[in-house]
């Protein structure tokens, strides 16, 4: 075999595409013996050129798994001799690299089975070598072998560190410094424990000085490692950076401010300055870094971009994203810098600059909304001047900056309604299509909160929202319908001259089937339940079954959006008609339960790729399907419109119940079961609304069996189905909404059903309040940091407001003593006395703080 096999190596790196070929197949073929791996070994030591050694070495990565346990004792100990062999003694670096992947594929399974003892003793002889080539092999080996066989170094931990940190200060070589700084990237993937990988704080000098050079000498690819690994020590939970986050914030900085690197370097700087932000915050603060972040990322919002790059690696959309997070986790620090930013941009004669200053204030205005709405009027003023510049990209970021202010600064900004419609109204005549676009998405925002404040401008609006919806291009349609239904929200009762005409155009939306259309028919079917809702039952009912069979029609489309909307639509009907919509129950209910049951669509990207097979074309003939080598998980992804529609049709399942109530009867188990199945789905949207829904089959259930004596057997049984669910997701849901959600239930049911229904939970109960009262429960704890001020811990008043619901129900304990007839029920009033009294003194406290703030 090993003459032939020669030949073909040497064939198989000929130019001739068809010579190529055949060899590929007779390689494939002689493969699949044993002593395919003799042979390899041999052409590996002795072949004259480095291509062909370094082809030997790939089969040899990919063919070995299959055969090292078909192999002789005396073989296996040939193959390893000969790999440490070709690590020393080769002179062609892609040869010495392919080789240390075959030991590191060998070790997997011979180290932990102690048939290769001298290997890591070898390592460490070969780290410390004079010679620059196996200081060099030897990082490259500790890099691949923390992949396989990680935990046999967990002895050795320490040396190794030390190791790390002198090869990556080594004074001679820049070859063995890059391969430290791979190494160390990899060993800290590996590290979980707390104390390990705060030895590591000790390297960010040296991993920083690195990098430096790196960049210096144009090796990018080598430098963004650094970022790397700056992203798993920032992500630990260990408190673990302390003063070096000032370095490291100076280099990211240095790299975000260089417009001659390329994109992905800048914007992995940038991702990590993103990431201090949302898991270090109070470093920042603590050693004053987001003066000089935001001095930084505020100008990178006015970068000329160049459309034809990813758009995510866009330096000004990146640092849109690290302003964001910062507002959200700083507001107090970012405001002041980025008002004054926006002041002085607002007057600069480049165009790029006035859109950065509208552009900032858009987006911080979620994380800074208290303090934006104290500066309401001089913000207005520049956004409402931005929307008449002369450039179309101001006034497009000015659309957009208004349509934030409009979701995260109620209700104050709908007092400002005379001076913001108008401009608004003008922006929707733009000669831009994309200034239209965003016009509406303002619009439709600013409306959503507005009530009879609209009735003066719902003529002029609604006569241009009509015109543009019958003359525009289907994106702007479908943001334009998005604006008719947060008018008609707004004006109820006062839209009904307009509904018709709005209906009838839906209809025309609703039947369309083409790909391209499908997003606009969504829109509409959202937008004719919104209709339907403001103007009534009564005129509603006689037209509704054409729509509900358009709705119905559009499930077999198989488009997640329309699906979603679809079953919005039909909460809407069911809420507006209340009983009547038992007619439709058939039909409607099996399309949520489909929608329920779908596969989440996660997706996982497989890397099985190989650096020397790509470099060197070598993976077709090294790949086949006997290779047993596990692939690296590189991403997770999940279909978010799959999330969407399955939230989407929860809240319809729920909603059904409760306005059908009896007539619910024949899919109560069923709902039951999804409900029950999704209070714990890994995404908080579908949670939420399964906390939501279980409290309305609750109500169905009631409806269907309370005439019945031996329903009430049932209805405990469903009870106490909902009630431990609320009560564990209290203690360990980690979404704040879920939790206050199931607080917030816990109160309703308390109300509608009495105190005697929930007594036998109040021990639970109450324990689970004392722990999110004194903010222990998971969605409460944070990531440990030392470094953090509990001075500026905001109070979660949604959560708590939920929390304090609860406590009605609380006060009504100690009258059970007074039950006479039922010993039982005065026993666990005196047991829940201390608790309970424990937790209102909590509660009290907690409320004197909220005052006194």
């Amino acid at each position: 075999m090993a003459q032939s096999l020669e030949l073909l190596l040497i064939q198989f790196l000929m130019p001739d595409n068809d010579a190529r070929r055949q060899a590929e197949d007779q390689i494939k073929r002689l493969a699949k013996d044993p002593q395919v791996v003799p042979s390899l070994i041999h052409h590996l030591r002795t072949a004259k050129t480095p291509n062909v050694r370094q082809l030997a070495a790939v089969l040899l990565r990919k063919k070995i798994t299959g055969h090292w346990g078909k192999l002789s004792p005396q073989l296996r100990q040939l193959v390893k001799q000969s790999l440490i062999e070709s690590i020393t003694v080769e002179h062609s670096p892609p040869v010495r690299r392919a080789s240390a992947n075959v030991v590191s594929i060998i070790a997997k399974y011979a180290v932990p089975a102690g048939e290769w003892p001298d290997l890591l003793p070898f390592l460490f002889q070969c780290s410390q070598s004079a010679q620059e080539e196996h200081r060099e092999v030897a990082l490259i080996l500790f890099s691949s072998l923390t992949e396989t066989i990680g935990n046999s170094f967990r002895p050795y931990f320490a040396d190794l560190q030390s190791l790390l940190l002198k090869c990556l200060q080594d004074e001679t070589s820049n070859r063995v410094r890059v391969a430290a700084l791979k190494a160390v990237g990899s060993f800290l993937e590996f590290t979980h424990d707390e104390a390990e990988v705060i030895k590591f704080r000790e390297f960010i000098p040296s991993i920083l000085n690195v990098s430096r050079q790196c960049l210096a000498s144009g090796e990018e690819d080598v430098a963004v490692i650094a970022f790397e690994i700056f992203d798993e020590l920032i992500e630990s939970p260990a408190p673990l950076l302390g003063e070096s986050v000032k370095a490291i914030v100076q280099f990211s900085l240095e790299v975000c401010a260089s417009p001659n690197l390329e994109s992905n370097t800048r914007h992995q700087a940038i991702q990590i300055i993103s990431w201090l932000a949302k898991y270090k915050s109070s470093s920042l603060k603590k050693y004053k870094l987001v003066g000089p972040i935001l001095q930084i990322m505020c100008p990178l919002l006015a970068e000329s971009t160049n459309r034809d790059e990813d758009d995510d690696l866009a330096p000004d959309r990146a640092a849109a994203e690290v302003i964001d997070t910062m507002a959200l986790n700083l507001p107090k620090q970012v405001f002041p810098p980025v008002f004054e930013f926006a002041s002085l941009s607002s007057q600069n004669a480049n165009p790029k600059f006035r859109e950065a200053s509208v552009t900032a204030l858009g987006v911080i205005s979620e994380g800074c909304l208290e303090l934006m709405k104290d500066k309401l009027e001089p913000v207005l003023h520049i956004t409402l001047g931005a929307l008449r510049d002369p450039e179309q990209m101001v006034r497009g970021a000015a659309s957009f900056a208004l349509g934030q202010f409009a979701e995260h600064l109620q209700p104050e900004i709908v007092s400002h309604h005379e001076s913001v419609l108008p401009c608004i109204l003008n922006a929707l005549e733009d000669t831009s299509d994309e200034v239209k676009e965003k016009s509406y998405y303002a619009l439709a925002a600013f409306c959503e909160n507005m009530g009879e404040e609209i009735l003066p401008f719902l003529d002029p609006l609604m006569g241009k929202l009509l015109g543009a919806l019958q003359s525009s291009p289907r994106n702007l349609q479908e943001t334009c319908m998005s604006a008719i239904g947060s008018v008609a929200s707004a004006a109820e009762q006062a839209f009904v001259p307009y509904a018709e005409r709005v209906l009838e155009l839906m209809k025309i939306f609703m039947v369309l089937t083409n790909d391209e259309d499908l997003r606009s028919r969504a829109r509409a079917t959202e937008l004719a339940g919104i209709v339907a809702m403001s103007v009534g039952r009564l005129r509603m009912e006689p037209i509704l079954p054409a729509f509900v069979e358009a709705a119905i029609s559009g499930f077999v489309l198989e488009f997640s959006e329309l699906r979603e909307y679809t079953h919005g639509f039909f909460s809407n009907v069911a809420e507006l008609l209340e009983d009547g919509f038992t007619q439709y129950l058939p039909h409607v209910v099996p399309l949520a339960f489909s929608s329920c049951n779908l596969d989440d669509g996660s997706a996982v990207d497989i890397d099985d790729s190989d650096e020397d097979e790509n470099v060197n074309g070598f993976g077709g003939v090294s790949s086949d399907d006997e290779a047993h080598d596990e692939p690296r998980v590189r991403n997770i992804s999940v279909r978010t419109g799959v999330l969407d529609e399955k939230a989407a049709a929860t809240q319809a399942l729920g909603l059904f119940a409760l306005h059908t109530k009896s007539s619910y009867a024949p899919y109560i188990e069923e709902t039951l079961k999804i409900l029950v199945r999704h209070s714990t789905y890994f995404h908080e949207d579908v949670r939420l609304q399964a906390i939501i829904s279980l409290k309305y089959i609750l109500t169905a259930i009631r409806a269907v069996f309370q005439n019945h004596n031996e329903g009430i057997t049932k209805i405990k049984e469903v009870l106490d189905t909902v009630m431990n669910i609320y009560i564990k997701t209290m203690s360990e849901d980690d979404d704040k909404e879920v939790v206050a959600q199931a607080c917030m239930s816990i109160a309703d049911i308390t109300n509608d059903f009495g105190y005697m229904a929930v007594e036998p939970y109040m021990p639970r109960l109450v324990e689970a309040t004392l722990v999110l009262l004194r903010e222990e429960s998971s969605c409460q704890l944070i990531e440990s940091d030392s470094e953090i001020d509990d001075d500026d811990k905001e109070h979660d008043e949604v959560l708590m407001d939920a929390v304090s619901d609860l406590l009605p129900a609380f006060a009504k304990v100690p009258g059970i003593g007074y039950y006479r007839n039922n010993h039982a029920h005065h026993k666990t009033g005196q047991w829940l006395l201390q608790p309970l009294q424990k937790l209102l003194s909590i509660w009290v406290l907690q409320l004197l703080a909220m005052l006194m703030l």
